[in-house]
């Protein structure tokens, strides 16, 4: 049985869920099939790494599960919330108050403080945080004494932990986030992955990330491994030696097929 076939998706249960989702970019000869059939899902309170070679679909799903981008066939669910039924501003709705999104680039706006990056979408959205989960959000990502410094006065490793915070603000019921460590040296890269494992430990949260990197996905508590727009693989309990190994055999795999 493939990977593929013992994947399933329960939108009743899961943080988040896609079924035979299908993705294609372009037309006639320019047609490039990005995922075909995926059906995964992501429990709730779990740390799931999504890796493959360069191009193999991975960013593409979290942005399609994310709301982010259509989808071609199939379905993408929150929680019992099919994305593709939504209008744009019901979508807009579900982005803003039950996804929280970290991004490679941090994404920060550079005339705010700290503390009102991290508060900006709750503000937004016309209302103040939680202020005793704000306080634990803060002191999670170790953050109490630069609350008042704008980007430009921050480390990188500073500046992504602000964007974690900042997507944990509105208490969302998932975290996606894309290469979160890519621009970030090993120290700093280590403590955002630390971070993101406390988030699901201590605080109940679900992560989703997009890596490349075997050691990162080893803070995870699952792998999920695409190729060629399928799911291939899924590893539970990894470390960065079963992730590399698996990198290894599924490239092995590729270049033979």
């Amino acid at each position: 049985m493939s990977a593929q076939a013992r994947v399933t998706a329960d939108p009743q249960t899961a943080a988040a869920s896609a079924v035979g989702l299908s993705k294609v970019y372009g037309e006639g000869d320019t047609r490039v099939i990005a995922l075909n059939n995926v059906g995964v899902e992501f429990a709730r309170g779990q740390f799931t790494a999504i890796m493959g070679p360069s191009g193999s679909g991975k960013s593409t799903l979290m942005h399609c599960m994310a709301g982010l981008d259509s989808i071609t066939a199939g379905s993408a669910w929150i929680g019992d919330t099919e994305l593709g039924r939504l209008n744009d501003k019901q979508l807009t709705r579900v982005r803003r108050d039950r996804i929280g999104f970290v991004f490679q680039s941090f994404n920060l706006l550079a005339t705010l403080t700290a503390l009102e990056n991290i508060t900006l979408p709750t503000a937004i959205a016309g209302r103040g945080p939680d202020r005793a989960w704000l306080d634990r959000v803060v002191a999670t990502v170790g953050l109490a004494d630069r609350l008042g410094h704008r980007p430009s006065q921050l480390s990188g490793g500073q500046q992504q932990r602000v964007a974690c915070a900042r997507a944990l603000a509105s208490k969302p019921e998932i975290i996606f986030a894309d290469e979160p460590t890519g621009n970030l040296d090993s120290r700093s890269g280590s403590e955002i992955l630390a971070f993101l494992r406390d988030c699901v430990r201590d605080l109940g949260q679900t992560v989703v990330m997009v890596t490349h990197d075997p050691v990162a996905a080893s803070y995870a508590d699952r792998v999920v491994f695409l190729a060629d727009g399928h799911i291939v693989d899924d590893l539970r309990a990894p470390t960065a030696a079963t992730v590399l190994d698996r990198m290894r055999r599924l490239d092995t795999q590729s270049r033979t097929n």
